[in-house]
Order: structure tokens, then sequence, then C-alpha cells
């Protein structure tokens, strides 16, 4: 029996801090959800790769005119890299490391609302600066917007308890002992090969999910109030009659983290603004009206 002082291992944590999250997405969504009843579904368009090549020129160009929007969110990740610097030096939570850095993926269209909202008002006609980002809390579609983040986040949490099960599976539970220990015992063994197969195909999986699941619906919720559950159609949609365009766009992003993230995810203060712009261009192209 668990005494009073019981130390939640990751896995339990993850699944306390989900149970969080799902509630909040009950208390956000769920008291309003009639308001769009009735609401016909926007249309959805087929797109080419000439089309990606546009959104990434016009979210270039965002970035261009909004030169202060890297102050928004291109410094939150090589600020993240610090950290995860730090937990580096934890030998408890070094088996995190990577699924922590990997995750971002996972949040990051929820972390990167403001830069749609730059270009939407750019897109107006408007003179933007990054302070302007913050006009998402005036959204009509906030609740939407939260709820859907705090869906990522669940998603996000899931993803580390899983990763550290895929760990415990094939490494086993005795915490490494040095930095150097813990990389011979993954490239090393048997068992860490199959956790680096294991791992990179379940985290695939999750970041295919909330790529589909967001990757049109938070610039769809800021552009038109449609309701959670429609954006994410919406959303499904776009990929479903999008399929190899938005595996294309997703290898790219995939990609382009990647390298903004050496060293230390320095990059990513250029990376993170261009992709995040340029996302809100593909919606425009992806995305008719109702």
């Amino acid at each position: 029996m668990a005494s009073e002082n019981h130390v939640e291992n990751p896995f339990e944590f993850v699944l306390e801090k989900l149970g969080w999250a799902a509630s909040d997405v009950a208390h956000v969504v769920l008291p309003r959800r009639d308001r769009h009843a009735g609401q016909v579904a926007p249309a959805v368009r087929k797109i080419g790769a000439a089309d990606l090549w546009d959104a990434l020129r016009k979210g270039m160009a965002d970035v261009g005119a909004t030169r202060d929007d890297v102050l928004f969110i291109g410094l939150i990740y090589p600020l993240a890299g610090l950290v995860l610097a730090r937990l580096a030096f934890s030998l408890d939570l070094l088996p995190l490391v990577f699924p922590l850095a990997s995750g971002f993926a996972i949040v990051g269209p929820f972390a990167a609302v403001g830069l749609y909202e730059l270009s939407r008002r750019r897109e107006q006609g408007a003179q933007v600066t990054w302070l302007d980002g913050f006009g998402v809390f005036k959204s009509p579609a906030l609740g939407s917007i939260l709820g859907l983040g705090a869906i990522l986040l669940g998603l996000f949490l899931v993803w580390l308890g899983v990763a550290y099960e895929i760990y415990l599976a094939t490494l086993g539970s005795t915490p490494p002992q040095t930095i150097a220990a813990f990389e011979r015992s993954v490239f090393q063994t048997g068992g860490g090969w199959t956790m680096i197969a294991a791992g990179v195909g379940v985290g695939f999986l999750f970041a295919v999910f909330a790529f589909a699941i967001s990757v049109v619906s938070f610039p769809l919720l800021l552009d038109r109030d449609v309701g959670l559950m429609t954006a994410v159609r919406t959303s499904l949609r776009a990929v479903s009659a999008n399929l190899g365009v938005m595996t294309l766009w997703g290898a790219i992003v995939a990609g382009a983290l990647v390298l903004g993230s050496i060293p230390a995810l320095v990059g990513l203060i250029f990376v993170v603004p261009v992709l995040g712009h340029a996302s809100w261009h593909l919606y425009r192209k992806a995305v008719g009206e109702a």
C-alpha cells in the first residue's frame, strides 16, 4: 500500500496532469457548445506543392515586416533548450530529455497562435507589432482555442508517459549513473536501439495525430468562431483532401524544426516565426468560406 509520502514516478505525474487538462477542456468548451449549433462547416479546397512554397514565401515576408515577433515566440524555444540542458544534469530525468524536446512539436501550433494573429492583422492591411499577438485574448473563439490547446497539452503529457514506459520496458528502471553510461546504454545495446525504434515510431504517430487535428484548426478559430469540433473536423478534412501536400508540409515543418534545433534550439528563433506565419497562409489556401 502506498504511503502518504509516496513519490510519483513520471508516468503517474503525467496521468494526474492529463486529468487536470481534461477537466479544463470540459469547463472551457462544454458550457457554450450549443452556440454553434446548425453552423455550416467551412469548405475545403484542393491545394498543390506550389501553394506550400507560396505560403512559405509569404511567411518569410511576414517575418521581415514584423521582425520583433521573435520576441513573441522565437525566444521561447532557445530558453526551452536551456531547460533541457539543465535536465540533462538530473540523471533521474535524463531519459525524458529527448521526449521533451521532440514533444514540443505537439504543442507548437498552440504556441504559434499569436503569430497567426499577426498574419491575420497584416493581411487586413494593419501595421502590427509583436504586442498585437496578444489580440488573441479578445477573440470570441478564445474558449475553443484554449480548449484545443489543452487537448494538445494532454496529448503531450500522454506522449511523455508513453515514452517513459518505453524506456522502462527496454532499459529497465535503474536510473543511469552518469550521462556517458546513459549514452552507452542507448547507442551500444540492443535494448537501447529497441527503445529508439519504438520511441521514434510511437512519437511519429503522436505527431501525425496532433498535426491532423491542429494544422488549420487554430487559424480557422481565429478567423471565424466556428466552434472547436467544427474546427477539428475541418482540419481533418483538409488533411484528408490534400494528403500528399499535407504530408510534404509536415515533413518540411519537421525538417525545419530539426535543423533549427542545432545547436541548442537557437535556429528556432527564425524557423518558428516563419513556420507560424506560413501556417496562416496555408490555412487561407486550404479552407474556403462556409
